[in-house]
């Protein structure tokens, strides 16, 4: 990866993230958002681009040629062959941690990122076994890590996957859809 003075980095293995200030070889030397420098081999650091806050205001419809989309598409509505069936069961998993275990204590990045991603593999076993067409996990926005093993997980499956209603969920969750045999 190729580093270079005023990247934003992140730390792989912690929760820091900085600026790049000094680059000595294989070292870099960065200064934390608190305004301490630390330094990391650079293999330990992953250049990282727009804030996601940064992001999530793109979704906010200011951009005019967004908006000429927008009106487009609404004038091209297609009929789709699924219909949704008013007594359509659909699961929500909610994936932070706090909801999941008693207490984190103890537990770091790696312990709590498995408890996720174990929780999600049996909720898609169970529907997938009791029939249940539809999932939404709430993940969060964060780093966008727990949402990006979740994708690697749904890969497995025989599920469609997409992000959830933004207005009722905004840019943390995604929603499942399981194909069921006849």
């Amino acid at each position: 990866m190729c580093l270079g003075i005023g990247n934003k980095v992140a730390v792989l293995d912690d929760v820091i993230k900085g600026v790049v200030v000094k680059i000595n070889k294989d070292e870099v030397l960065i200064r934390t958002d608190d305004g301490m420098e630390m330094w990391f081999v650079s293999s330990d650091l992953v250049k990282i681009g727009v804030e996601q806050n940064k992001i999530s205001g793109y979704s906010k419809n200011d951009n005019r040629f967004l908006r000429q989309k927008e009106t487009v598409d609404a004038g091209n509505k297609k009929k789709t062959s699924f219909i949704k069936n008013k007594n359509e069961v659909v699961m929500e998993v909610d994936l932070h941690i706090e909801k999941l275990v008693k207490s984190r204590k103890g537990m770091d990045n790696y312990d709590i990122l498995s408890v996720q991603i174990d929780t999600a593999k049996r909720k898609i076993e169970y529907c997938i076994q009791k029939k249940i067409s539809k999932i939404i996990f709430i993940h969060g926005v964060g780093e966008g890590v727990l949402k990006s093993e979740l994708h690697y997980l749904l890969n497995r499956y025989p599920v469609k996957f997409y992000d959830a209603s933004y207005q009722k969920y905004g840019l943390g969750a995604t929603e499942v859809y399981v194909y069921q045999n006849q």
